[in-house]
């Protein structure tokens, strides 16, 4: 890269790093094939780097995180966070962040929405550009138009009550706006200094199938929104502590519902061909979604996992998480219990939020079993990459009960289910 050795032979500086170049090896070839020269090239970079600083330079920052993310085959410490290269991403409400007023909840809710449409609205675009032949990226089973029509539906259905929300609803299905790349891009646009830089960084697979794209940003997404539901769960926590019913029962709601509405995304990921997945899943091997974070957040805020889970390779994995819950992260679970002992749950709004931890807990049961459908489906009986059994882990851990403190906990209709979709 004739680029990367003219930077690295000037002043070093971040803001002038050539991305496009590595970006284009990258997807050339996929992460797990560029070459030791190139990959020695760029550990060079990351070494002109100046010391850290308690507040870098942006541009150092940023540049600091796309190496890292690029490394880390190199490095040895490929996973999940850094195949999804969610450092990049920067996700809303990130795993350390408590937001207390309405105005901070309100920005995260909406940060949260506009990276979502980011994210899918990008892989439509992509979706498009390929089927018109208009890039030679991923090029390796590029899928018919029926799926790719298909995914567009799919897609704008799962980033719709987000559009809404961010008061673009009229740009959403059925209008001629979106069904174009550009259209797409233009929905997603933001003003965030370097969004659209970081949505070009996050990208980087492993091989050359066209599937790969959609695989990462639907994973990206659920990343997103366990997040920003994280968030959601902490704020029940400190509601049921404080004593308001009625804003813990608002919170669970509003989590309950991005659960749900995000339903589409699993149909959309169901649209891959297997054949593509089985073929890109061999260079992935060290990262899977046991080590997500963020999900694990959302497990633990419900309740403190039991013992024997806590020590599973599912929470060996996520060792912050761990840490939190044995220095004794409140749960939703505990603090309800709690407010019940001490008559701070009165009718008819104890009734309500007793009513919405079923219901979320029932959601969570359903994603659950939809993700192991799909896995079923795409894996059959192989291993998971991740250190698992892979669709036998997922079998195991798919009824353990979200919450112990209420009863009943019923299956609401699927998405895919109430939608005509299917994921099975």
């Amino acid at each position: 890269m004739r680029e990367l050795t003219s930077w690295l032979s000037g002043d070093g500086r971040a803001a002038g790093f050539p991305y496009s170049a590595v970006l284009a090896e990258f997807h050339r070839v996929g992460k797990h094939f560029v070459e030791k020269e190139a990959l020695a090239l760029l550990d060079q970079a990351r070494a002109r780097l100046t010391a850290p600083a308690p507040t870098p330079e942006p541009a150092t920052r940023l540049l600091g995180d796309f190496l890292d993310v690029a490394l880390d085959k190199w490095d040895g410490r490929y996973d999940y966070r850094s195949y999804l290269a969610l450092p990049l991403l920067r996700l809303p409400g990130g795993d350390d962040v408590t937001i207390g007023s309405d105005a901070d909840r309100s920005a995260a809710r909406r940060d949260t929405d506009r990276l979502l449409v980011r994210l899918v609205t990008d892989a439509l675009a992509f979706e498009l550009t390929a089927a018109a032949g208009a890039t030679d990226l991923l090029p390796e089973r590029r899928p018919s138009r029926d799926v790719v029509a298909k995914r567009h539906r799919l897609g704008v259905r799962a980033v719709a009550p987000a559009l809404a929300r961010l008061g673009i609803a009229a740009t959403a299905p059925g209008r001629a706006a979106v069904a174009t790349p550009d259209g797409l891009r233009a929905v997603a646009a933001d003003a965030e200094p370097n969004a659209e830089l970081i949505l070009r960084l996050s990208l980087l697979p492993v091989h050359v199938s066209h599937d790969e794209y959609l695989f990462i940003r639907v994973l990206q997404s659920y990343e997103c929104l366990f997040a920003q539901i994280a968030g959601e769960l902490r704020a029940t926590v400190a509601a049921l502590t404080a004593g308001h019913a009625p804003r813990a029962a608002d919170r669970l709601a509003y989590a309950r519902e991005q659960l749900t509405a995000a339903g589409p995304l699993f149909s959309l990921l169901a649209t891959m061909q297997p054949e593509a997945f089985r073929t890109f899943r061999e260079y992935t091997s060290g990262a899977s979604a046991i080590q997500s974070r963020s999900y694990k957040l959302m497990e633990s805020l419900c309740r403190a996992p039991e013992g024997a889970r806590l020590d599973s390779a599912a929470y060996r994995q996520v060792p912050e998480v761990r840490d939190l819950v044995r220095a004794g992260q409140p749960s939703i679970d505990d603090a309800y219990r709690t407010a019940v002992r001490d008559g701070l749950l009165a009718a008819p709004d104890g009734g309500r939020v007793e009513r919405e931890m079923r219901s979320f807990a029932a959601a969570v049961l359903q994603w659950r079993r939809t993700h192991h459908r799909l896995a079923t489906r795409m894996l059959g009986p192989r291993p998971g990459t991740g250190y698992t059994e892979g669709t036998p882990y997922l079998a195991a851990v798919r009824s353990i009960p979200v919450f112990t403190s209420v009863a009943g906990e019923t299956r609401p209709p699927s998405p895919t289910e109430s939608t005509g979709g299917s994921t099975a």
